[in-house]
C-alpha cells in the first residue's frame, strides 16, 4: 500500500505517532512471523505451498481491508497482512534463488530488483489514481483480486516450471 497508507489511516486516526505505531505493528508482525517461518519453512518440501498460502492470506487481508471500519480491526488486519508477507516472501525468494544461473547471482538478483522497484513505482501511481477516482474500497478489492490471481498462477503452473 506504500504511501497511500498514510492517507487511508487518517480515516481512523489523525495522530502521527499512532499512525507510525500502526505501521510498525505491521512490520513487527512481519518480522515475528518471518522468524517463525524460518524455523519450519525448510521442512516443507514444496515451497510453492508456502507461496500460495502467502498469496491467499494477503488476499483475505486485502478483502477485509475494503470493509474495515475501526482502528482495532485495522491493527488486526495489519497483523494478518504481516503473516501473509512472512509466509509468502521467504518462499518466493527461495524459489527465485533455486532458479538462479551459476555465476550470475548478482546480475539476476539486480534484474529482479529492477523489475520489482519499477512495478512498485507504477503500482503506487495506479493505486493513487484508483483511490482518487474510486476510493480505497475499490483499491483493496483490486489488490485482493490480484493476490487471488497470483495464487491461481502458482497453483496452475506446471511444477517443473517452479
Amino acid at each position: 500500500m506504500g504511501p497511500l497508507y498514510a492517507v487511508f489511516i487518517q480515516n481512523f486516526e489523525k495522530s502521527i505517532l499512532v499512525i507510525s505505531l500502526s505501521w510498525a505493528t505491521f512490520l513487527i508482525s512481519t518480522t515475528v512471523f518471518t522468524f517463525l517461518i524460518s524455523k519450519v519453512g525448510d521442512r516443507i518440501i514444496e515451497k510453492e505451498y508456502l507461496l500460495m498460502s502467502g498469496y491467499l492470506i494477503r488476499a483475505i487481508a486485502w478483502l477485509l481491508f475494503a470493509f474495515v471500519n475501526n482502528f482495532i480491526l485495522l491493527i488486526l488486519l495489519l497483523i494478518l497482512l504481516g503473516v501473509g508477507e512472512a509466509v509468502g516472501n521467504p518462499s518466493f525468494d527461495t524459489i527465485f534463488a533455486e532458479h538462479l544461473d551459476k555465476g550470475r547471482y548478482v546480475e539476476e538478483y539486480a534484474d529482479w530488483k529492477l523489475i520489482e522497484n519499477l512495478t512498485v513505482a507504477v503500482a503506487a501511481v495506479i493505486g493513487g489514481l484508483v483511490v482518487s477516482k474510486f476510493g480505497f474500497q475499490i483499491l483493496f478489492l483490486t489488490m485482493s483480486a490480484l493476490a487471488v490471481v497470483s495464487f491461481l498462477g502458482v497453483l496452475l503452473k506446471s511444477r517443473s516450471l517452479l
